[in-house]
């Protein structure tokens, strides 16, 4: 629900600020006096383009601000995450207009572009009126509101699964039958690349380790000259270090029969003489193990050698050349199975077509079904709202698809698709006798077209989510019993709604549960607009006025209390 609205430099109005509450707020006041100028304002909360004119003369720039309570709202949450913008439980939307030009929009203070506005404005607010912001007066949303009735949701993510992975199959066969003549061109170059990289055939980080290898192999001697040494000096020369710790070791033990003061310097003592020991035969066995073997060290310089011109001839690295093998290898694979592939990839694409065609041909029926319930209902409501003799009819229809590749099946036909199933829905309507029913896109604008969105708002009250409906003058070409009638309607859809109405008729003005009156006085030289919530004492006065006038008497503020069941 909207919460609050600021204008501010808006045409008339220098400012306004005021709390919307819940249920059935009505806004009244004189022709001129800027009531609609004030919805005009608020449809730049829902991604209207605006120019530099609205804003009020001697002013830099238009402020408009609202606040939203989108507690829950799951879908308004998803634009924000999915736009990196903080979710809270009250949105604050602002657009500011630029008399230099500029044109900025914020959500929750963060800089968002009109288009995510509007997208948002989408799922908050339908405003009916003079405006080109009505739902049900694009035909591309008459699916949506049938579904919604219908209670379609289930059988939609179902659908959406499905045609998904139908697209995914339709795309990979499409690439795939794309490469068949390159395949087949380079089949016998991949052959000839990964016969030389199998005739190799190198392992994961193999170079390092013969590189390592190599570094030993071709200092075999060296190595060897210098184990030797270091093992003759430990523990094989007559003045090895170790016979001398021994020695050492004899005359230490001597000492500690004398003097046991020493007893912890034995011990580090004999630690290091253990150490060394195991020094010595480390070195021994070391030295055991050096391979002299020139022909291994000549085996491995070819091979170094090998995978070098491997990694020269295929990119640079040993993990290129083995990533570069398993790709040709794959396009090999499908280049000689190409046919096989290909079949594969159809059959997948048949089951695909006959699954998405199961579940389109559940949405139709539900969709069917559900279309004959609101057709006898608006018809009843709109007779009820002073249209007798309408006639309104949902036409849904299909396609079938002979030619093109863009079909599923469904009870063995061929039908063109899209992300809502098979089926084509627009709402037509006749509000005169004898007339045939027309596109309601078509539908005359004017206090006709607006009980048409009533009624059907009436009838869809429980399934539509908006959560805000405006009706700017509503009551056009209305009055008396019908205009009560209008009043009862709109009092009812704002038990699931909150609502916004301008109007003239003291009959629904009687029905408000919040009464806001804007006037325009002037200042100067200029004229302003202002707007405020009226008592419950001046509810009755400003619906006596709509009774009779600016002068009212004793008999209209008592017809107003009998309106007002006060």
């Amino acid at each position: 629900m909207l919460k609050s609205l600021l204008v501010k430099d808006y045409a008339l109005i220098e400012k306004i600020f005021v709390e919307f509450e819940k249920g059935f707020n009505i806004i009244t006041g004189e022709t001129g006096a800027g009531k609609s100028i004030l919805i005009d304002a608020m449809s730049l909360l829902l991604g209207e383009r605006a120019t530099t004119d609205v804003i009020r003369r001697d002013a830099d720039k238009t402020v408009v601000e609202g606040i939203f309570d989108v507690e829950n709202n799951r879908k308004v949450k998803n634009i924000l995450e999915q736009n990196e913008i903080e979710y809270q439980h009250e949105m604050i939307v602002r657009r500011e207009i630029s008399r230099k030009g500029s044109n900025r929009c914020f959500i929750n203070d963060s800089p968002v572009s009109l288009a995510i506005v509007k997208s948002i404005g989408n799922l908050l607010v339908d405003l009916h009126g003079q405006h080109e912001h009505q739902s049900l007066l694009r035909s591309d949303t008459h699916i949506d509101v049938l579904d919604e009735f219908a209670d379609c949701e289930s059988e939609l993510l179902d659908y959406t699964e499905k045609r998904k992975t139908l697209l995914k199959y339709k795309s990979e066969l499409a690439e795939l039958k794309s490469k068949e003549r390159a395949l087949k061109e380079k089949k016998d170059f991949y052959e000839f690349q990964m016969k030389e990289i199998d005739a190799v055939s190198p392992a994961e980080n193999e170079d390092e380790e013969i590189t390592n290898e190599l570094r030993i192999l071709e200092n075999a001697e060296r190595l060897l000259e210098l184990s030797n040494n270091i093992y003759n000096e430990l523990f094989d020369s007559e003045e090895a270090v170790y016979d001398k710790l021994v020695h050492i070791n004899h005359e230490l033990n001597e000492l500690l029969r004398i003097d046991k003061s020493s007893n912890d310097v034995n011990a580090d003592f004999q630690n290091a003489l253990a150490l060394i020991k195991d020094a010595a035969e480390y070195i021994r066995d070391y030295k055991n193990k050096i391979d002299l073997d020139p022909e291994s060290l000549e085996n491995k310089r070819e091979r170094l050698a090998a995978i070098n011109h491997l990694k020269k001839k295929y990119g640079g690295s040993l993990n290129t050349v083995i990533s570069l093998r398993n790709k040709i290898g794959q396009e090999y694979q499908i280049a000689e199975n190409f046919s096989e592939e290909v079949e594969a990839y159809e059959s997948k694409i048949n089951s695909s077509r006959i699954e998405c065609g199961k579940i389109a041909t559940q949405l139709s029926k539900r969709r069917k079904d559900a279309a004959k319930i609101i057709e006898k209902d608006v018809v009843q409501v709109l007779n009820q709202l002073g249209i007798a003799e309408s006639k309104f009819v949902i036409e849904i229809k299909q396609q079938t698809d002979s030619e093109s590749d863009n079909f599923i099946l469904a009870g063995n036909k061929r039908f063109s698709f899209n992300e809502k199933g098979i089926d084509e829905v627009e709402f037509f309507i006749s509000t005169n006798k004898g007339e045939e029913p027309k596109p309601l896109t078509k539908v005359a604008s004017g206090g006709e077209i607006s009980r048409v969105m009533l009624a059907l708002k009436t009838i869809l009250a429980k399934n539509d989510r908006l959560p805000l409906l405006i009706f700017d003058e509503i009551d056009t070409g209305i009055s008396g019993r019908i205009a009560q009638k209008v009043g009862q309607n709109l009092k009812s859809l704002a038990a699931y709604h909150q609502i916004i109405a301008i109007t003239h008729l003291p009959q629904i003005a009687a029905l408000a549960d919040n009464h806001f009156a804007i006037e325009k006085k002037t200042a100067g030289n200029r004229v302003l607009s202002s707007l405020k919530k009226l008592s419950d004492d001046d509810k009755v006065t400003e619906v006596a006025k709509l009774l009779s006038g600016e002068d009212v008497t004793s008999a209209s503020l008592k017809s107003a209390k009998e309106l007002m069941n006060y």
